[in-house]
C-alpha cells in the first residue's frame, strides 16, 4: 500500500480509501455480508481510511461500517460528515450547519459507529442560512471535547473554505474529482495546497462510469440515484450524455489496454497522479473489487498518457474544467 501525508494532521493515509456512500443504499441493493467481507479485505490490504456520512442511508452506512470494523476501529482513520440531518432528528432543511445540528449529529454518529471519537468530522455541504463562523466554532468545540481529532469541509468552494478558515482551521477537505469533473483544479486545489489542507477525492471512477462495466443497455435500480440521470449538476447519466460518455470510456479502454491495465486503473491512477490529492475514495461491494483497485498503485501515468486522455475529451467536446463552480 502507498501512504501519503494528510495535510497538517501528522497522519499518513492510504492512497486509496474506502468510500461508504453506496453502503447506504443510494446505489441500489447491496449484499451486506459481502460488503463486510470487502471491509475486512481492505483492512488486510492496508487501506486505513473509511469515509461515511449521516445521510448515507440515514445511519445505515455508519452502522454497517461499525460492524465491518468492529475491534479494528482503532487501526483506521474514521471519517463521517453532517449537514443533511438524520430522519429521527427531523430535517428542517436540506442543508443544516447550525451549531445545535452539529452537536446532535456528532452524538448520533458516535453512537451508531460504536466509537468514542471520530478521526475526522466534516461539514457535508455549505449551509447558506448559517454563518460559516458559527458552524466552524462549533466544530472546534467538538474537537475540544475529544469527539473528533480533526475537522473540515466537503463540497465547499474556495471562497467558502476561506471563510471557514477565518473562524477555525480547516484540516481536511473533500471533493468530487474524476476525469469527467475537474472543477476543483482551477481554484480549490491550489488553495488547499497553499494552506496544507489534506484533500479527499470522492467519485474517482465517476460513480461507476469509469469501471468499464456499463453499456448502452445498462439499467439502474429505481433506488439508484443514477437512474435520475445525474447529481450535483453533473448529468453523467442522462440518456444523451450517457451514450456520449460511454464512447469516451471505450476510447479510454484502448489507452489502458496499451498500458496493460483496466480502464478503472487508468481513472484511479489519473486522480492519484495529482500531488494535491491525499486519498482517493473508492466504494466496494465485495472483496474482489478491493483487490482489483490495488492495480492502480503499481504504476504512474506519463505526461504522454495524460495528453492522450485529454485529447479524447476534447474530441467529444466535453468541457472538463468549467470556470464557474456549480452544485
Amino acid at each position: 500500500m502507498e501512504y501519503r501525508s494528510f495535510g497538517k494532521t501528522g497522519m499518513n493515509v492510504s492512497a486509496i480509501g474506502f468510500g461508504c456512500w453506496e453502503m447506504g443504499g443510494s446505489y441500489g441493493h447491496i449484499d451486506e455480508a459481502k460488503v463486510i467481507s470487502a471491509i475486512h479485505r481492505a483492512l488486510d490490504l492496508g487501506i486505513n481510511l473509511y469515509d461515511t456520512a449521516e445521510v448515507y442511508g440515514f445511519g445505515k452506512s455508519e452502522a454497517l461500517l461499525a460492524r465491518g470494523l468492529d475491534k479494528r476501529r482503532k487501526d483506521v482513520i474514521l471519517v463521517s460528515k453532517f449537514g443533511t440531518g438524520y430522519a429521527d432528528l427531523g430535517r428542517e432543511r436540506n442543508r443544516d450547519g447550525r451549531p445545535e445540528q452539529a452537536m446532535a449529529s456528532i452524538e448520533t454518529s458516535l453512537k451508531i459507529l460504536k466509537t468514542d471519537y471520530l478521526d475526522i468530522y466534516l461539514v457535508h455541504w455549505p449551509d447558506p442560512k448559517t454563518p460559516f463562523e458559527e458552524t466552524m466554532k462549533t466544530m472546534g468545540e467538538i474537537v475540544d471535547q475529544g469527539k473528533a481529532r480533526f475537522v473540515g469541509v466537503s463540497n465547499f468552494n474556495r471562497t467558502e473554505t476561506a471563510e471557514c478558515m477565518a473562524a477555525r482551521n480547516v484540516d481536511i477537505a473533500q471533493y468530487g474529482y474524476h476525469l469527467f469533473d475537474r472543477r476543483i483544479e482551477s481554484e480549490v486545489l491550489p488553495y488547499c495546497v497553499e494552506h496544507d489542507i489534506g484533500v479527499m477525492a470522492y467519485g474517482p471512477l465517476a460513480h461507476g462510469l469509469l469501471t468499464g462495466t456499463f453499456d448502452v443497455n445498462t439499467k439502474f435500480d429505481d433506488e439508484d440515484w443514477r437512474s435520475k440521470g445525474g447529481l450535483f449538476n453533473m448529468p453523467l447519466f442522462t440518456k444523451e450524455n450517457f451514450r456520449r460518455n460511454l464512447r469516451v470510456v471505450d476510447r479510454l479502454k484502448e489507452i489502458s489496454k496499451q498500458c496493460g491495465k483496466e480502464v478503472f486503473h487508468l481513472a484511479l491512477g489519473w486522480v492519484l497522479s495529482n500531488p494535491s490529492v491525499s486519498v482517493a475514495l473508492v466504494g466496494a461491494r465485495e472483496p474482489a473489487e478491493v483487490e482489483a483497485n490495488m492495480g492502480a498503485l503499481d504504476w504512474r501515468l506519463t505526461e504522454e498518457i495524460k495528453r492522450s486522455i485529454d485529447e479524447i475529451f476534447d474530441e467529444q467536446g466535453i468541457d472538463t474544467r468549467p470556470d464557474v463552480w456549480v452544485e
